[in-house]
C-alpha cells in the first residue's frame, strides 16, 4: 500500500461530502416525520460506506479486498437494521421501512465510494421517493383502496353457518 497523494486525498474528501449529502437526503423525510433514525443516521450510515469503500479501493488495486469489505458492509448493516425492528404489541412490527432505507442507505455510500455517482443518485432519489410515499394522497387512497378490498373478501368467506355461532 502507497500513502496517497494529496489529489487523492482531496478526491476522497469530495467522496464524503457527496456521501454526506446523499445521506442526510434520504434521511430528511424520516427525520421531518419524527423518526428516530434521521438525517444524521442515514448520512453516518451513507459516509461509513463510502469510507470502508474508499479506503479498501485504495488498499487493493485487483478488487478483491474491496469486495470482501464491501460484503461485510452488506453483513454490518444487516445487524444495525435488525436493531431497529421490534414488535409493537399494538400495531404489529416497526421499523422495518426504517431497516431496509439504512440498508439501502449503505448501498448509495458504496456506489459514491467506488465513483457511480449517478447510480448514487438515481439510488437517493429513487429512496426518497419510497419514504415520501405515505405522504402522497393517491398512494394513501391506493393503500386503502387494498385494505378495503382484503377486508371485503374476508367478510365474504364468512359463511352465514359461521355468524349463527
Amino acid at each position: 500500500m502507497t500513502t496517497p497523494d494529496l489529489q487523492t486525498e482531496l478526491t476522497i474528501i469530495w467522496h464524503l461530502l457527496v456521501s454526506i449529502l446523499l445521506g442526510g437526503f434520504i434521511g430528511y423525510d424520516r427525520e421531518r416525520d419524527g423518526n428516530n433514525a434521521g438525517i444524521r443516521t442515514y448520512a453516518a450510515v451513507c459516509l461509513g460506506a463510502t469510507i470502508f469503500t474508499v479506503i479498501a479501493n485504495q488498499l487493493d488495486g485487483d478488487g478483491g479486498t474491496a469486495s470482501r469489505i464491501i460484503a461485510n458492509i452488506i453483513t454490518g448493516i444487516g445487524f444495525l437494521g435488525v436493531g431497529v425492528i421490534y414488535r409493537d404489541s399494538g400495531s404489529g412490527v416497526q421499523g422495518l421501512t426504517s431497516a431496509a432505507t439504512i440498508w439501502a442507505t449503505a448501498a448509495v455510500g458504496v456506489a459514491v465510494g467506488l465513483d457511480m455517482f449517478i447510480i448514487a443518485v438515481f439510488s437517493s432519489l429513487a429512496l426518497y421517493f419510497l419514504l415520501s410515499l405515505h405522504q402522497q394522497k393517491w398512494y394513501k387512497r391506493w393503500k386503502e383502496k387494498i385494505k378495503n378490498r382484503k377486508l371485503n373478501e374476508a367478510a365474504k368467506k364468512v359463511e352465514p353457518e359461521d355468524l349463527r355461532g
